[in-house]
């Protein structure tokens, strides 16, 4: 498959090159109703709930295709020590030291965090090859999905081969170009090459350098742009730089469609680009969110060190469900994990989800008009 929109979309079966990161089914669904490609974050779901979701998914998307994105980190705690999911989440809680806990519980109660309704312990995410591969193979099960991605380093290769032998096109996010050869040299159908303004796990390298290093580097591979993209001139930007379209997450937390509390929405829509912060506060690995309490506490000198992945995860496993579950109780917000890149400072209102890639495409054509214009004898 070549590096071009043209080969992505006759597989895929999409009219436009705008694929949509969303942990949200109603997102994921509208995406690609309105002829992107709408795909289902998975990092927070068992393999039960994801089955519920992607059902739900199937029961209203008509004949449109769709997404999973999941998070097999290449290197973890715990990882290759030939444990069940259930032994192992045993295992990295004994990880979790006693001061950790009290630091991240005094955090919530400074901030008038209600405590979560019983006792019971939160598990641990599906941030695990052993988390995750059940989740990949319920996806498998559902013929609307056309496409399996890795948040996180390169899939393992039982993974791949599973994922392309059912049809599917397979691929991974990275931040470098040494990923990046990594993940073509593995087999990977296409790469999303995420520059660090975008949210979530990111490298330290700015989109515009990175992206057309990776298309150079892996040409013919389609390469995805990702990271610092809300509106159609930053999507010409990308295309022109030799992507074969553009990965999204940002764009949709606020859209009418999302399923975030409205006190999330409203901490988002009030965002500047200058507010994110890329931190080991949530997952144990750096990644771009708000900043806030929570992350300006776990950052500081005196604080307790961030825990390695998945272990900082599972520390901060109670926090994420009572700050989701509370988003506009008291002071909440100050101590919630609001994943987004820096482009959320351009997202200033709620959009619909037809309505956003509608705008897109119209920025795109008139920012390529104005380029057009702008050449030599565009005129004659």
């Amino acid at each position: 498959m070549g590096n071009s929109f043209r080969e992505l979309s006759e597989f895929l079966g999409i009219e436009y090159p705008i694929f949509a990161f969303s942990h949200c089914r109603d997102v994921v669904v509208e995406v690609s109703k309105a002829g992107g490609l709408g795909v289902l974050g998975a990092g927070f779901f068992g393999p039960e709930q994801l089955k519920q979701e992607l059902d739900w998914i199937d029961g209203h998307i008509g004949d449109r295709p769709y997404g999973v994105d999941v998070v097999i980190p290449q290197v973890y705690e715990g990882r290759d020590r030939g444990l069940s999911a259930e032994a192992l989440e045993e295992e990295l809680w004994r990880m979790v030291p006693p001061e950790h806990l009290a630091f991240a519980e005094r955090l919530l109660d400074d901030h008038g965090v209600p405590k979560w309704a019983d006792e019971s312990r939160p598990g641990l995410f599906g941030w695990t090859l052993e988390t995750a591969l059940p989740c990949v193979d319920e996806a498998l099960r559902h013929s609307g999905c056309k496409l399996i991605a890795n948040a996180l380093g390169t899939p393992p290769a039982d993974v791949i081969s599973k994922v392309k032998g059912s049809g599917r096109l397979i691929g991974a996010l990275c931040g470098n170009k040494k990923q990046a050869l990594a993940h073509q040299a593995a087999g990977l159908d296409f790469i999303v090459a995420q520059g660090g303004e975008g949210g979530g796990h990111t490298g330290e390298i700015g989109s515009i350098v990175l992206w057309p290093e990776i298309v150079d580097a892996v040409a013919p591979l389609p390469v995805l742009a990702a990271g610092g993209i809300a509106n159609g001139r930053q999507m010409l930007a990308a295309l022109s730089l030799g992507a074969a379209g553009v990965w999204t997450g940002s764009l949709w937390l606020t859209v009418e469609e999302a399923s975030a509390h409205p006190a999330q929405k409203e901490s988002l829509l009030r965002a500047t680009s200058g507010d994110t912060v890329r931190t080991r506060a949530w997952t144990g690995k750096g990644a771009r969110v708000l900043r806030n309490a929570w992350t300006e506490a776990w950052d500081a000198e005196d604080s307790p060190p961030a825990l390695k992945m998945p272990v900082q995860g599972l520390l901060a496993a109670d926090a994420i469900r009572r700050t989701e579950l509370y988003a506009g109780v008291g002071r909440t917000q100050a101590v919630a994990m609001n994943i987004c890149g820096q482009v959320i400072g351009q997202i200033n209102e709620v959009e619909s989800v037809r309505g956003v890639i509608f705008r897109v495409l119209s920025e795109y054509v008139d920012a390529l008009e104005r380029v057009n214009a702008a050449l030599p004898g565009a005129e004659d």
